[in-house]
């Protein structure tokens, strides 16, 4: 059954960690729509041009069966704006399939909702996640019920297969 997959980013995202996963996904056979803050084109990290199908203004979670949210700067920028801490806030609270790579785990902080839960991501992040209540595993993949965490570029083989089987 095709899953219809939110991604949410923006300029400095980083780039592999959006492209790979992406790539997975469609692979898999999924619908995969990029929300950003407008619609058009932002420029991750090291270049790589990326569309954005929808603004933020114009979706709904309840749009989607999963939220994938990749790294770098991206998910630093995302979670100052209210809309989509409360974006991904939704598909954490629905208990909905929410994944994320190396930075990603900073939007979720915003949303009050790791405390408890099995997480990792980047090294830097990890004390973040700690602080805010998240249990912390330095693996290359963690899963915790509907939640897949990642920690780096390295790890997106096994990211990958995590999230292609979560979405099956």
């Amino acid at each position: 059954m095709t899953k219809k997959v939110a991604v949410v980013v923006t300029d400095l995202v980083e780039d592999i960690e959006f492209t790979d996963p992406v790539e997975a996904i469609k692979n898999a056979g999924h619908d995969v729509t990029t929300i950003g803050f407008e619609e058009g084109t932002v420029e991750g990290k090291h270049g790589t041009k990326i569309n954005i199908d929808k603004s933020i203004a114009d979706v709904k979670p309840e749009d989607f069966d999963a939220l994938f949210i990749p790294g770098g700067f991206s998910p630093d920028q995302l979670r100052a704006d209210q809309r989509f801490v409360d974006f991904a806030k939704s598909f954490l609270s629905k208990n909905k399939l929410t994944a994320s790579i190396c930075h990603g785990p900073q939007l979720m902080i915003q949303t009050g909702l790791v405390h408890g839960r099995t997480m990792t991501s980047y090294l830097t992040v990890q004390p973040d996640l700690y602080y805010a209540g998240a249990r912390i595993e330095d693996q290359p993949v963690v899963v915790d019920g509907n939640l897949i965490t990642s920690r780096e570029p390295k790890d997106i083989p096994a990211f990958n297969e995590a999230v292609v089987a979560a979405l099956a």
